[in-house]
């Protein structure tokens, strides 16, 4: 009877080792579908209302990306490169984009590779060249580094803060930003170990220091992807200039209400 049970017990353990083994397999074979989603789309009909001028720009590895570029002013006015999150197009943030309407703002906003039509696979180091081609694009269209001010949603901010280490940038804004993307995994992944599966590590708490430009952080108490314990861990270790808009009631995708529009306004401001 007991060998019995001790053969059973040992056929159950190797069938839970089996399943596990799989399921480690699979997510890291599936990784980057899991964490990007390029097809996600959560557009209501919100019509552009600030004037855009859709444009190209090309990479360094020969591939074109989508951006949006609004121009006011570039002499008198800091111009603002927007890298989204890890889901949607360009147009599930017009709402986001109205905004700027009413600001002394220029902007230029892209989709990343495999993106709102982009040719290309997304990857850590694929977005990173990315945001540096749409840096290089203004650059050429005379816009110095100290009038550009990155600014990053959610997975943007590990562009953002990848690109802005050790430069003389105007400013950098980060939404709702994560400490890594192996923190972030943990919390839907407990029981896997994603510091050795994880491809795209987006190290944010490593990098935020390197950081000597005036910064601005905003987070939602609410926030159920990113928790907001991230965004004013990396608020706390962000150098001097910096500022934060932390509300009690945003979820991850931030309400741009009055206050947030507020801090956006008060940022810029400070700037010049």
């Amino acid at each position: 009877m007991l060998i019995k049970f001790r053969k059973n017990l040992l056929q159950f353990i190797l069938i839970i080792f089996f399943i596990y083994f799989f399921v480690l397999v699979f997510l890291y074979l599936f990784q980057r579908n899991l964490l990007y989603h390029p097809n996600e789309n959560n557009y209501q009909g919100d019509k552009i209302l600030v004037d855009i001028k859709k444009v190209k720009i090309s990479t360094s590895d020969n591939i074109e990306l989508l951006g949006w570029y609004h121009k006011k002013n570039l002499k008198d006015f800091k111009t603002l490169i927007y890298f989204h999150g890890n889901a949607g197009s360009l147009e599930n943030r017009i709402h986001k984009l109205n905004h700027f309407e009413n600001m002394n703002i220029n902007f230029l906003i892209i989709a990343w590779r495999g993106f709102s039509g982009n040719d290309g696979k997304p990857s850590e180091q694929g977005l990173y060249e990315d945001g540096k081609s749409a840096i290089d694009w203004l650059k050429q269209k005379g816009v110095p580094e100290k009038n550009i001010i990155l600014y990053g949603e959610s997975l943007g901010t590990g562009v953002a803060t990848q690109l802005a280490q050790n430069k003389k940038f105007a400013g950098v804004i980060l939404e709702t930003p994560f400490t890594s993307m192996i923190d972030a995994a943990k919390i839907f992944y407990p029981y896997i170990p994603v510091n050795l599966l994880l491809k795209d590590k987006f190290e944010n708490y490593k990098k935020i220091k390197n950081i000597n430009s005036p910064i601005l952080i905003m987070h939602g108490e609410k926030d159920q992807i990113v928790p907001f314990s991230m965004g004013k861990k990396i608020y706390e270790i962000a150098n001097e200039p910096k500022y934060s808009h932390f509300t009690k009631y945003d979820n991850h995708m931030m309400e741009y209400d009055e206050r947030l529009v507020f801090a956006l306004k008060s940022f810029f401001k400070s700037l010049n």
